[in-house]
């Protein structure tokens, strides 16, 4: 068993770090005020081939593994939760459902210039009544001639305002349950999508989520990805490899909280001496420090399984749960190290504490989590 990373994926790790600690994070607070998707950014990342990290070089991806998308991933959230997780939704949810079940003609027309950072890419699941029940679906597409005609509304939509191409997913045969679920690419400048809201949120606010509306919208039968009645199949496989990057996101945020409070205990003074002294600061480090490097164990061994080709539902949910909680955990600490200065803006911790909530809400609850564990141990 080897802990060590490869040499070629710490070099991106390290790459990307340079990056984030040059670029994003002195703006991180800025973009995050001024609810801002910072464009320049992505295009910069284009620009490092890191858009495309797990996508097969054929199609203009990096033609990395999982691990090494997670470790990108990780690297982005340590400085800005909102950038990691616009660029994980690009990634997972945009753009590797496409290399996994298109053609090659869509892998070509709509994949590559995602994997080449020419724009990005968004996967529409939740509707504004399904909440954990995610196939309960009032998004209609009906075939006319050779068009499918969609009609529904999409809601919590990540990067569907900044989007070059948005994966929907849509009911095709209503009386089929979860076979009647199909998957289509939607551009958005095709007539009758609309962004209804752009939501206002408790953090990660420099990523848009946003509200669509499908109206009439008409695409032509070569956009449906896959066959009909093979949406639920691919969101499932999707959300295993999706579970792995937000998990990486987690253990990002839980990272860059964890510096934050450790260097500020180590500076700032009272009776004499750095706080970092004190026994009830330093055993709240430790305990940062212990989950978080609890939380990217777990994460490290979900990316690698899924790179064997091994299914990964368990270890993809069970990464999720615990960097999730991981990084609220810790992130809240940070807070409580840094006392007054934590809960102010000139400080990082209260950025990574609004961030991390939402960690263990996306992509399947905590309490989702559960479920699908339970069901794993056969429980």
């Amino acid at each position: 068993m080897d802990f060590d990373l490869p040499a070629e994926h710490a070099m991106i790790r390290d790459t990307v770090r340079e990056f984030c600690e040059e670029e994003i994070e002195p703006i991180a607070q800025e973009i995050e005020d001024e609810h801002r998707f910072p464009e320049e950014v992505f295009a910069e990342l284009g620009d490092l081939d890191m858009m495309g990290v797990p996508v097969s070089e054929a199609y203009g991806g990096l033609g990395g593994d999982q691990l090494m998308y997670a470790l990108v991933t990780e690297e982005l959230g340590r400085v800005s939760g909102g950038i990691g997780l616009s660029y994980a939704a690009h990634v997972s949810l945009g753009s590797k459902p496409i290399e996994l079940f298109g053609t090659d003609e869509q892998k070509e027309e709509w994949l590559r210039p995602l994997a080449e950072g020419e724009g990005m890419g968004a996967w529409a699941l939740t509707e504004p009544g399904s909440g954990s029940d995610a196939s309960d679906m009032d998004t209609m597409a009906v075939k006319d001639g050779d068009e499918y005609v969609l009609n529904g509304t999409k809601q919590f939509i990540t990067n569907a305002s900044v989007a070059n191409s948005v994966l929907v997913k849509a009911v095709t045969d209503p009386e089929a349950g979860y076979d009647g679920i199909s998957t289509f690419i939607v551009d958005p400048e095709d007539d009758g999508f609309e962004i209804t809201t752009v939501w206002d949120k408790m953090g990660l606010n420099s990523s848009p989520t946003c509200e669509i509306q499908l109206d009439d919208v008409r695409i032509p039968e070569d956009r449906l990805l896959g066959e009909e009645g093979e949406g639920w199949e691919q969101t499932m496989k999707t959300l295993d490899g999706g579970r792995v990057s937000i998990a990486a996101l987690s253990v990002g945020l839980a990272q860059g909280a964890y510096e934050a409070a450790k260097d500020y205990a180590g500076e700032r003074e009272q009776f004499g001496q750095p706080i970092a002294k004190f026994d009830a600061i330093r055993d709240k480090v430790v305990d940062m420090h212990r989950k978080t490097e609890r939380a990217r164990l777990l994460t490290h061994k979900a990316a690698t399984e899924y790179d064997k080709g091994e299914s990964v539902t368990r270890e993809s949910a069970l990464a999720k749960l615990d960097a999730s909680e991981a990084a609220r955990e810790v992130a809240e600490d940070a807070v409580q190290v840094l006392g007054g200065y934590g809960y102010t803006e000139d400080f990082s911790p209260q950025r990574f504490y609004r961030d991390a909530k939402l960690m263990e809400i996306g992509e399947g609850t905590s309490e989702i989590q559960h479920v699908v564990l339970g069901q794993q141990l056969g429980l």
